[in-house]
């Protein structure tokens, strides 16, 4: 299995059914309560702003909570994403909760031809899908493609910074192990989990990841067609990305106990497409 697409999207497929029965993903939630938000969407909504009315694609969707959640803003929604298996996910989550989402399966460089150029009045991606992707530049390509003229992307990821992070040390030392900048090979990783509460035991194990560094996301959409127009890096993140030196608060978040001023986790983006 040397191709990257083949062992991420098996790794995922593997993972989907899991994170859907997981109460960090808060399905039944979504299905008990018409007005219930995905923390993700929740955490933005002073930023996202009144969605409704537009015709929104979520790249990246997974299982589909985010795109849900967007849906039940007032956006007309479609999903995307290449995993089969987290697509049927998507899919049974809409149909419980009647929420009227397309799901498309794609890998996010075939977008476009998925789903035609210049129909969309909102491109959203949200946390931890950018570093499945080799280029970032092949992305940003994408989304103005999407976007009509005026059109926006929203964006909340992983900070290229936390990304660059070593595994957590005993003594509590930030060290800087992996690329911040995107190189052409990716880092391997093979690790039996995932980021959400689970007793399910995985058989794939193997994924290919890229970094990309804040200014590398902002040139490329810049040189893309579209203008930066909001930037905000946060100290926390909707999962704890460093176990044993994170506490959560009451919205879900985790950011360092000692002194969080010192790491971006997580930032949110936004740029409209010129024209």
């Amino acid at each position: 299995m040397n191709d990257h697409r083949t062992v991420n999207r098996t790794t995922w497929d593997e993972r989907a059914p899991a994170h859907a029965a997981s109460p960090d993903y808060g399905v039944e939630r979504f299905v008990a309560d018409p007005e219930h938000l995905s923390e993700v969407v929740r955490f933005d909504l002073p930023r996202l702003g009144d969605v409704t009315g537009l015709r929104g694609v979520h790249l990246q969707c997974h299982i589909g909570t985010d795109t849900v959640s967007l849906h039940r803003l007032g956006a007309r929604m479609t999903g995307l994403d290449f995993s089969g298996a987290a697509l049927v996910q998507a899919r049974r989550l809409a149909e419980r909760t009647g929420a009227a989402v397309d799901f498309v399966q794609a890998d996010v460089y075939d977008a476009p031809q998925a789903l035609g150029e210049a129909g969309f009045d909102l491109v959203y991606t949200g946390v931890g899908a950018l570093c499945w992707l080799p280029e970032i530049r092949r992305w940003a390509e994408v989304v103005a493609a999407l976007l009509r003229p005026g059109g926006r992307l929203f964006l909340r990821e992983g900070h290229p910074m936390l990304w660059a992070l070593a595994d957590p040390r005993p003594d509590g030392l930030l060290a800087v192990e992996h690329p911040y900048f995107e190189r052409p090979e990716p880092t391997v990783w093979d690790e039996p989990g995932t980021y959400v509460e689970t007793d399910v035991t995985f058989t794939h194990t193997l994924s290919y990841e890229w970094n990309h560094g804040l200014g590398e996301v902002v040139s490329a959409l810049l040189d893309a067609g579209l203008d930066l127009t909001m930037l905000t890096e946060h100290d926390s993140a909707p999962w704890d990305a460093l176990p044993g030196q994170t506490a959560r608060d009451a919205h879900g978040e985790h950011r360092l106990r000692d002194r969080p001023w010192r790491l971006p986790q997580t930032y949110t983006l936004q740029a409209r497409k010129r024209g």
